[in-house]
């Protein structure tokens, strides 16, 4: 039999709460995060809102001379591993910590580090570079800096799969676990890229939103009248245990992670396929490796990013894995709450489902108001549902074409 893999801890900066409670009050509720970007200045930009981590104060969690020497995605995940470790009530020391791992994803890293050097260069030039560029700028800075903050000595890698990186790392650290590599990983991902160059580049793809008369009703996912994603920051850790190992301590168990798939579409670098065949296949492997049929899913956290193709892709490949019963599940996008985070957005979501479980309750999908002919499931619209749930499926698809799908499970001793 494998080993199964469950969650002990959590841990959450996003735009809609610095920790865990936070985070689920916000949801639970129904409260967005989005609001107008105050990072730099906007004039010039057509899209002017974003979701940004609010009241976070990197110098009093790490002191100044620390938090200068980490880019603002590392600071993020770190803050979020400290609290998940520590929710897991997991003490790390001489016996253990080789048999502990990390693995934290990013979609662009340290991006506001390169860039901020970039300029010292050309305006002052090479001899003014710092020299911790390179390090703080790589998109294995955040899981090399946790490693060495939290005395963590086992397996450590990032995963960097667009959109789909959050999935990927909780995916990954649960097959780590599996096949005996480590008795606990800490997984998840982090972002910050509310950066003018994001939102530029992002902004000439037409891919998020410049509804910017009412910030908060911008990320419409599913929605007809939807008009792009809202570039979103933040992080979020998930503390992963063999399960023996978390009842042997007697660790707080949260959830189960019963299932994981990765595909790619091979169909084109940002577009996903329209019929959504590369994502379906994703989520029948899920189902598959979790040995669950689709009559077990009680809920599905969506991508729902809010752009015209990836709401109704994903709406296209529910079908084709779910049939009818594709219109008797229920499924909501809580980037509309949080934006899209990028790299750490399927990490806070599976944070999410995790507490959704917990407290036996579904998340809306808020600024749901015109449905679109072509996106006509069931989408909990607006006001979260208090529901039976057992099994949650949470979908990430990112750039490159890339799919990752988990199934977060209600623990029971009994398999």
């Amino acid at each position: 039999m494998r080993k199964r893999v469950v969650v002990t801890g959590l841990g959450c900066i996003s735009p809609v709460g610095n920790n865990v409670p936070e985070l689920w009050s916000s949801i639970s509720q129904g409260i967005s995060g989005i609001d107008f970007i105050t990072h730099f200045d906007t004039t010039n930009f057509k899209t002017k809102i974003g979701g940004e981590v609010k009241g976070f104060d990197p110098v009093s969690l790490f002191g100044p001379r620390e938090a200068r020497r980490l880019d603002r995605y590392s600071q993020l995940a770190l803050a979020s591993a400290r609290q998940a470790v520590n929710h897991a009530q997991l003490e790390i020391n001489d016996s253990n910590r080789d048999r502990i791992g990390v693995i934290i994803g990013t979609g662009i890293g340290g991006i506001t580090t390169l860039l901020e050097q970039y300029e010292i260069f050309l305006q002052k030039g090479p001899n003014r570079v710092s020299p911790f560029l390179i390090p703080m700028m790589l998109p294995d800075s955040a899981t090399g800096n946790i490693a060495i903050d939290l005395g963590i000595r086992g397996p450590n890698m990032a995963v960097v799969t667009a959109c789909a990186t959050g999935t990927n790392a909780v995916g990954e650290a649960t097959e780590f676990i599996r096949r005996g590599q480590a008795d606990v990983v800490l997984a998840g991902g982090s972002e910050s890229g509310v950066i003018p160059l994001a939102i530029a580049g992002l902004g000439a793809m037409t891919a998020i939103s410049t509804y910017n008369e009412d910030p908060k009703r911008a990320s419409r996912p599913f929605d007809l009248h939807r008009d792009g994603f809202v570039m979103g920051e933040g992080s979020a850790v998930l503390v992963l245990e063999e399960m023996q190992h978390a009842l042997d301590r007697g660790a707080p168990i949260l959830a189960e992670i019963s299932g994981y798939g990765n595909t790619n579409d091979a169909f084109h670098i940002s577009a996903p396929a329209e019929n959504g065949a590369g994502a379906a296949k994703c989520m029948e492997q899920a189902l598959a490796n979790a040995n669950l049929s689709i009559q077990d899913i009680d809920y599905i956290n969506a991508h729902g990013t809010s752009t015209e193709l990836n709401d109704k892709s994903e709406t296209a490949a529910i079908k084709t894995v779910f049939g009818e019963r594709a219109y008797r599940v229920p499924i909501s996008s809580t980037k509309s709450m949080t934006g899209h985070l990028l790299g750490a957005s399927g990490a806070v979501e599976a944070v999410i489902c995790v507490l959704a479980i917990q407290n036996q309750l579904i998340p809306p999908t808020i600024n749901y108001e015109t449905p679109d002919p072509q996106c006509d499931l069931d989408y909990v619209p607006n006001l979260a549902r208090p529901a039976r749930l057992r099994h949650i499926m949470s979908n990430s698809f990112g750039f490159g074409g890339h799919n990752a799908v988990i199934i977060i499970s209600e623990f029971t001793e009994k398999f």
